[in-house]
Formats: C-alpha cells, structure tokens, sequence
C-alpha cells in the first residue's frame, strides 16, 4: 500500500510536511497546497517558498495547481519543470464557494465540454507526469459517469477520487457505491480519498476495496498525526512525541513569521483537528483558542498534555459521534 498526505490550504506547507517526515518518515507522497495561476505569471512568495526544492529536501512532493486556463497551467507547469519537479496534480475536488463560483475546482466539473478541451491541451505537456484529484461530480454523482468517460482519454499518472459531489461539501458520506464503479471503469490507476480518521475507517475501506492499493489521507492525519503508525503498525502515538511534534512547528512558524499573531493564527488552525485526539478537551480547546499571546497559548497547550490522555481509537470529530 501507498499512502499520500492531502493538500490543506494553511496546514500542510512545507513546515508541517518537513517536521511531519522527521518525525514519522510514513507518507509516500505529499500534496502541496494549491496554486493559482496569476495574470504576472510568477509565483506569489508564499508558493515559490513552499514550492523551493531546499525547503523539500528527501521528500516526495507533487505540487497542485487549481485553474481552468489551460494556457495558465502550462506556464506554471514549465515554471514548476525547472524547478525540478515532474509529477503535477490538477485540483478538481475544492467546494469552497469562492473557487466553484469561478468554475474551478469542483465547479469545473460542470463544465464537461470545457474541461475536455482542457485536458486536451494540458495533456500536450512533455516530461510531466499529471495526476488528477476529483469530486464524483457538482451536483450529482451521476455526473461521475459521463466525467469518467473524459478522464479515460488521458493518459494520467493517477486518479485520486473522493467520492463526494461538490454540494455535498464534507457533509454526507462517502458515496461507495459510485466509488466501487470507478474501480472497474477506470482505464487509469485510482487513489481513494475522503473520510479516513482512525484506524477503523482504513481496515472498513480496504476490506470493501482489497484491489485498492493507493490513499490518499487528509483530516485524518492532521487530527492525529499518529494514524498512520496506527494503520501500519497498531501503536498509539506517544504523548511525549506528540507534544515535541507540535513543538517544532510552533518554533517553526515563529522563525519563519517572526511575529507571534501569525504563528499562533496557524497552530489555532491545526487544534481544530489535533484538539479530537485529547480526552475531556472542550475546556482546553477554548483556551488555545482564546490565547492572544504566545505565553498564554504554551500554557494552555503545556495543561493538555499533562493532564489529559490520548485517546485510542480516536480520531476527528470523535467527541460528537
């Protein structure tokens, strides 16, 4: 089995990817963030930071781009060539309403005939791996049908499915049955992705799917950065590795921002996802939020860790089910 880090946009640049492979060295493939394609055809410095091959040393990275300009995605994709890089992943999966408002993303897959055209052109590219991520449709998954017959025509590296529609969002469940479908329609390796947060949730999707033999994990590893030691080996993520884990990307982020508010901004994000792995956490998780100062925020991230426990077979959303 193969096992990739999703893309999260503010989570999983290349401080957290780095400090994630020094500590767990499990994930075969990493996604970076999205990129967008700009009018000045550069780089913002954000993404050429996270995107530099000193900031990625000994990892396996793919850079994701989210666009439907064909013209856009090949510049950036030459631009990303020289770089070093030759695997590039189109995002058509992002629900945010900003994104599928302006066609991309998920959006794009309304879009049947546009986007035939587009991977026509993009698929043109020489000496580039291209994979895709996708939702099962927009609207609806019968959607999927028609899509799938567009994506047999490319030659791509891999088709990394999660198999909601855009309007499902992150409600719903994973429609299994249109995923199940994609397995024997698919001229094209395919990757599972979507709703894999324990243990629990791995061993139910490839017990249903033993030909799968590639997924692709998101929340699920953010929440407990131990799942996969968990899913490979049945351990439990050690409270002391943990706790040294979170620290190094705090002190991290305060190198890099050199500036508390946008340090503290970012680890407030990902306690929105570790927060699930702490028993009794509601209290605490109200603390780290309300922190305004670097020193309020240590002491209440040093008060979880000595006092509450991790919890086995947890994992996001845990204390709501």
């Amino acid at each position: 089995m193969k096992y990739y880090l999703a893309p999260m946009e503010g989570i999983t640049g290349y401080i957290y990817r780095n400090t994630y492979e020094k500590f767990f060295h499990d994930i075969d493939k990493y996604f970076t963030p999205f990129i967008v394609p700009n009018k000045s055809k550069s780089f913002k410095t954000k993404e050429l930071r996270d995107l530099l091959p000193e900031n990625n040393e000994g990892i396996n990275i793919v850079p994701q781009i989210l666009t439907n300009d064909s013209e856009g995605f090949i510049y950036i994709s030459k631009k990303l060539q020289q770089l070093g890089y030759n695997e590039i992943n189109l995002n058509l999966g992002c629900p945010a309403g900003t994104v599928v408002s302006k066609n991309r993303g998920s959006g794009f897959l309304a879009k049947r005939e546009e986007l035939h055209k587009f991977l026509e052109e993009i698929f043109k590219l020489e000496d580039m791996k291209i994979s895709i991520k996708t939702r099962i449709g927009k609207d609806s998954p019968e959607e999927f049908y028609e899509l799938i017959k567009i994506y047999n025509e490319y030659p791509m590296e891999e088709l990394i499915i999660h198999p909601r529609t855009q309007k499902d969002f992150y409600g719903n469940k994973p429609n299994l049955e249109v995923f199940k479908d994609a397995l024997t329609l698919s001229t094209n390796k395919i990757c599972y992705n979507g709703d894999i947060f324990t243990a629990k949730d791995h061993e139910e999707i490839i017990r249903t799917f033993p030909t799968v033999e590639t997924v692709m994990l998101g929340r699920g590893t953010i929440a407990n950065p131990g799942l996969m030691g968990e899913i490979k080996n049945n351990t439990i993520i050690d409270k002391k590795v943990f706790k040294a884990f979170h620290d190094e990307i705090l002190n991290q982020y305060i190198e890099v921002f050199n500036e508390e508010k946008n340090a503290l901004f970012r680890m407030k994000e990902l306690w929105g996802y570790m927060i699930y792995m702490f028993s009794d956490n509601k209290k605490y998780a109200k603390k780290i939020k309300k922190a305004q100062n670097l020193s309020d925020y240590k002491g209440a991230v040093s008060s979880l860790f000595a006092e509450q426990k991790i919890v086995e077979g947890a994992g996001l959303f845990s204390d709501k089910e």
